[in-house]
């Protein structure tokens, strides 16, 4: 019954979509402009998250030997 009602909906869904009306319109270039200066700002912002996010990790996992390395110069140098 449940899955009926699921079918059902998901179908209604489906068609609802999918059907077109003709639209009396088109993009010129500036908005086509603006869309690609989005999608290059958004690719650009995820880059350096992955990147920030990447050095935080990798800082983490490696604190231990940059300390030894950082006591050993100290002692070179005494």
């Amino acid at each position: 019954m449940i899955k009926n009602k699921i079918q059902t909906l998901v179908l209604i869904i489906f068609f609802s979509l999918n059907w077109t009306n003709y639209a009396q319109a088109y993009i010129d270039p500036g908005s086509a402009s603006a869309i690609i200066t989005a999608i290059l700002g958004f690719i650009a912002a995820a880059g350096f998250t992955v990147k920030n996010y990447f050095h935080k990790i990798k800082s983490f996992f490696s604190k231990k030997d940059k300390k030894d390395e950082l006591e050993k110069k100290f002692e070179e140098k005494s």
